[in-house]
């Protein structure tokens, strides 16, 4: 009997707390996932997540990150023209990508920094008031037909 391994459904998805999308989304994908460029997912605080993807021989210029209907879009395209240059050894890969990661509502990007040749990418979950916890004040009847507030001080 197989064990169902649910780690590689948190790689791709930030934010979620629904199973169920996620699993969706993972049996209908490709079985073969892209692993360039490599990245981490990290949560920061409470509600906050940072995407660090490592783009070794990307400026800044050759990156892109768009945000489009709860999807996240990373880019990277060298603008370096290497054909010049006679390599014995290239072990540092600059061929363009594209990562895609799901966000979650009410996850929005917060901001996007380049440095040391990794793309950080800090996330926040702001959930609406609407959908925050609210106490309610419990009120109780006295007997002279009065109400009165039981939660006040």
């Amino acid at each position: 009997m197989r064990r169902f391994d649910p780690t590689p459904l948190y790689r791709a998805s930030i934010g979620f707390d629904r199973m169920a999308d996620m699993l969706d989304r993972v049996l209908s994908a490709d079985v073969q996932a892209p692993s360039y460029p490599p990245y981490n997912i990290e949560k920061t605080a409470e509600n906050a997540y940072r995407i660090s993807i490592a783009v070794a021989g990307f400026a800044a210029d050759d990156l892109s990150v768009e945000v489009k209907e709860n999807a996240l879009l990373v880019a990277g395209r060298s603008s370096e023209d290497d054909t010049s240059r006679e390599y014995l050894h290239r072990g540092i890969a600059t061929r363009a990508f594209e990562r895609r990661f799901h966000l979650a509502d009410h996850v929005r990007v917060n901001g996007a920094r380049h440095a040391d040749g990794m793309l950080h990418i800090d996330l926040v979950r702001e959930l609406p008031e609407a959908l925050k916890p609210r106490q309610i004040a419990i009120t109780t009847e006295a007997r002279s037909g009065h109400l009165v507030e039981a939660n006040a001080a």
